[in-house]
């Protein structure tokens, strides 16, 4: 089936339309030995609530700019899609003193808070746990995000022509651009249905943005998202590139 999709959330409602259950993202933390997978309906319904909390609770308006203070993380893909969602532009590595909202993982807490707007804190716990105690001045992400909707409307459309990603070079994608270069890189990569791409790269460049999330959702197949792979022994990564039946590899550490 000919993908019609315009914009990033075109393509993940595809994505549903299509097979909703097969693997969408499987995470790997090296450090701790976490392993989450992540189905299509399943990051489809994070993204929804996430959008919900964005739009909602945080009151975010489109062309607002969120800083992602975030690792590669299959929560961090979660984010991405939720502000091309609401017409949100995701800044990743972005300047908090500069945005409208900031997300931040726990080692970046003390740079965030230069943001006036919003704060975010992600714990980046296995199973998405919460902070034990809350950081002051943010809201935890594990705690609010339960009870937002399953499903999300925005009350403005994004179309493709609406702006949604800064690059770290300071270039803006629109909806419809990231669209078109995913699916280039996508083709680059030699993605097709089904193909497990396997990527160690970060989520700070537009190289590891596509490898670990955008050009496996605009080719339907999908992504093992690895963090701290250069802690991963040889034998590790052999062996998972045979248990996740990986067909792809792209980043350092992959080979």
């Amino acid at each position: 089936m000919t993908s019609r999709a315009s914009t990033p959330a075109g393509l993940l409602a595809e994505a549903v339309r299509d097979d909703a259950g097969r693997p969408l993202i499987t995470f790997y933390d090296d450090a701790t030995g976490e392993r989450v997978e992540l189905s299509v309906a399943t990051f489809s319904n994070w993204v929804a609530k996430t959008a919900n909390l964005l739009q909602d609770d945080l009151a975010a308006q489109p062309g607002d700019r969120l800083a992602l203070l975030l690792p590669a993380h299959w929560q961090t893909a979660v984010w991405l899609l939720a502000a091309f969602s609401t017409g949100v532009v995701a800044v990743p590595g972005g300047d908090p003193a500069g945005a409208d909202l900031v997300v931040s993982g726990p080692d970046t807490l003390d740079a965030a808070r230069a943001c006036r707007g919003e704060r975010v804190a992600m714990a980046l716990r296995p199973l998405g746990g919460r902070f034990p105690q809350p950081p002051r001045g943010f809201v935890d992400y594990a705690v609010e995000v339960p009870a937002q909707g399953d499903l999300f409307t925005p009350y403005a459309p994004v179309g493709p022509d609406a702006a949604v990603l800064e690059l770290p070079d300071g270039r803006e994608l629109t909806a419809g651009e990231v669209v078109e270069r995913a699916r280039a890189e996508a083709g680059a990569l030699g993605l097709e249905p089904g193909s497990r791409l396997l990527s160690g790269l970060s989520y700070d460049d537009w190289t590891g943005l596509a490898a670990g999330l955008l050009a496996p959702l605009a080719a339907r197949s999908s992504v093992v998202l690895c963090r701290h792979l250069e802690q991963a022994s040889a034998e590790t990564l052999d062996r998972r590139r045979r248990e996740e039946r990986v067909t792809h590899l792209a980043g350092s550490g992959t080979a």
